[in-house]
């Protein structure tokens, strides 16, 4: 495909993230972003989020140039490392960085956060102040029966309440990592609450089981709160996950009148907080978790529906950093 020309003069865009050869180069949202920026005429620079640094109140990184070639056995090149000034220097950064929000990703986020120019997507202080899983309860009435504690009597109580099962869930995991369908009658039930909540020391979130996680758990992806594409991840007959990090199923996914209510809430608020880019995660009718981090589902999207929803993002970028 030849290179397609810029809608607006070239720009400088900084990707802070996890290794870039790390990505799944045939499932990576940030991958294809990065390959559209690069078609469309602008720099692409890979930044390591230990790499930001604040000299002298302007945020510095080392940064390194970076070309896709996906039909390449080796798709990645980097070019030669150097330190770059944001607000001198780039356009938009995006923080692509994957949970755990420990206090690496934080302080990465915070370091973004200084920066006066340059457009930073997400807005960093959203990100923060918005865990992944805890931004769904804002909407409480939109959600499943949920609870968030450390205590597991009050854990085992919830799940009396509903019916002997439940869904428990990390606060900062990712991909369907920790996330395990409890009832009442497994034996493992109080090894595997006492190892989720690191013996009663560590809040974790339960939520009533809803059954249509076998038909599936829906991502729908929004840009400034609007929705631009839907995926249905199906889960196997052995897992209660959907996620496709753990052999989910992807499945074309029209929006339903429950989802349309369900954005027309949350879309607004999310814009609000200069949430640019989120996932939201529908099962039934139900809001079950907003992805502000690094939100997934593009190429699988493209490819139900034949799309191309990076160009999309990339539009707006686009003209967002025009009218700065």
């Amino acid at each position: 495909m030849p290179p397609a020309s810029p809608a607006s003069p070239s720009l400088v865009l900084v990707f802070v993230m996890d290794p870039v050869e790390a990505e799944p180069m045939a499932g990576s949202t940030t991958i294809v972003m990065m390959r559209e920026a690069q078609e469309r005429g602008h720099t692409v620079l890979y930044v390591d989020p230990a790499d930001l640094e604040i000299d002298r109140g302007r945020v510095r990184a080392l940064a390194v140039p970076i070309t896709l070639d996906l039909s390449s056995p080796a798709p990645v090149t980097r070019g030669e490392a150097r330190i770059v000034d944001f607000d001198e220097e780039v356009d938009v950064a995006f923080q692509r960085k994957d949970p755990p929000v420990d206090r690496d990703f934080i302080v990465a986020t915070q370091i973004l956060d200084v920066c006066q120019r340059t457009l930073v997507l997400n807005r960093p202080d959203s990100v923060i102040a918005y865990n992944e899983k805890l931004l769904a309860t804002h909407f409480a009435d939109l959600m499943p029966a949920t609870r968030v504690t450390r205590r597991i009597g009050e854990l085992k109580a919830f799940m009396a309440e509903h019916g002997g099962q439940m869904i428990i869930k990390p606060l900062d995991g990712k991909g369907g990592e920790g996330i395990f369908h409890l009832t009442e009658d497994d034996r493992n039930l109080n090894s595997i609450l006492e190892q989720s909540t690191s013996f009663g020391t560590r809040q974790i979130m339960a939520q009533e089981y809803v059954p249509e996680i076998r038909e599936g758990d829906k991502r729908i992806l929004l840009l400034e709160g609007e929705p631009i594409g839907a995926v249905l991840r199906v889960p196997t007959a052995e897992e209660s996950r959907a996620n496709f990090h753990v052999g989910g199923t992807a499945r074309k996914a029209p929006l339903t009148e429950a989802d349309h209510a369900i954005i027309a809430r949350v879309g607004p608020f999310l814009k609000e907080q200069g949430l640019f880019f989120v996932g939201i995660d529908v099962i039934g009718d139900k809001l079950t978790e907003v992805n502000v981090t690094s939100p997934t589902g593009v190429q699988e999207i493209n490819a139900l529906d034949q799309t191309k929803l990076e160009a999309v993002f990339l539009d707006r970028v686009e003209a967002l950093a025009a009218g700065r």
